[in-house]
C-alpha cells in the first residue's frame, strides 16, 4: 500500500485518481483550498500548493505526491521549487496531471497548442503546463517525477466510461483510427495508479489515450 497525497484531489482528474487509488487499497490524502467534499475513503486537508510548509509536511509522510491543479495563474510554477525540494529531501515521487497542448502532432511536427485551430481561451493553461514540464526536465537527477498528458478531449465535459484499457505514448499525441484523441477520467486514473504501483516512466512525460 502506498501513501499518496493529491493536490487538487477534489477536482475532476484528481478525484478520479483518488477514487481509483482507494479502490486498490492505497492511503490517500486530498488537498484543496475549498470546502468541497473529498472522494469517499480519503482524508481531506485544506490548503494549497503555495504553502511550502504544508507541502514539506505532507511530502515527509508520502510515497507519492500528485499535483492535479491548474497551471495558469502561476501558482503551480511558483510551487515547483518547494515540491521538487521536498521530493529530493524526503525521497518521495512526484506525479503531475498535465495537458495535451504540449504534445506534438507528429514526430518533428508542431505542438498541439501551436496549431491555428487551438482555442485561444485554453492557450494560457496549455502554455503554462508546457512551462511546468520544461522546468521538471531541468531538475536535478535525484528528483523522481512523472508527468501525464491525456488525450486531446479530456475533461468533465467528456467524462467517457471506464473500459479498463488505454494506450501509452511519449511526446506525440495519440489518436485512434478515426482520428479521435480521448480518454475517460476513470481510465486516465487507472494509468496514473498503474504508474504508481509499477513505475515505468521515471523523469518522463507520457501520454494516455485510446
Amino acid at each position: 500500500m502506498a501513501s499518496i497525497v493529491i493536490f487538487g484531489g477534489t477536482g475532476y482528474a484528481g478525484s478520479a485518481i483518488a477514487e481509483e487509488a482507494v479502490r486498490r487499497g492505497h492511503s490517500v490524502t486530498v488537498v484543496s483550498p475549498s470546502d468541497s467534499l473529498p472522494p469517499s475513503g480519503t482524508t481531506k486537508r485544506q490548503g494549497s500548493l503555495s504553502d511550502a510548509v504544508l507541502v514539506d509536511e505532507l511530502a515527509s509522510g508520502a510515497d507519492v505526491v500528485l499535483v492535479a491543479t491548474r497551471a495558469a495563474g502561476g501558482e503551480l510554477a511558483q510551487a515547483l521549487p518547494s515540491l521538487t525540494g521536498a521530493a529530493g529531501k524526503h525521497g518521495g515521487r512526484l506525479g503531475f496531471m498535465g495537458g495535451a497542448g504540449s504534445l506534438h502532432v507528429s514526430e518533428g511536427g508542431p505542438r498541439v497548442v501551436d496549431l491555428p485551430e487551438f482555442p485561444d481561451a485554453h492557450k494560457g493553461e496549455a502554455l503554462a503546463h508546457a512551462d511546468v514540464l520544461a522546468a521538471l526536465r531541468a531538475t536535478p537527477e535525484d528528483v523522481d517525477w512523472f508527468y501525464v498528458s491525456p488525450g486531446a478531449t479530456f475533461g468533465a465535459y467528456n467524462p467517457g466510461e471506464a473500459t479498463g484499457q488505454y494506450r501509452i505514448g511519449g511526446d506525440i499525441l495519440l489518436a485512434d483510427a478515426d482520428g479521435n484523441s480521448t480518454i475517460s477520467g476513470a481510465d486516465l486514473a487507472k494509468a496514473f495508479v498503474d504508474e504508481i504501483e509499477d513505475p515505468a516512466h521515471r523523469r518522463q512525460r507520457f501520454t494516455v489515450a485510446y
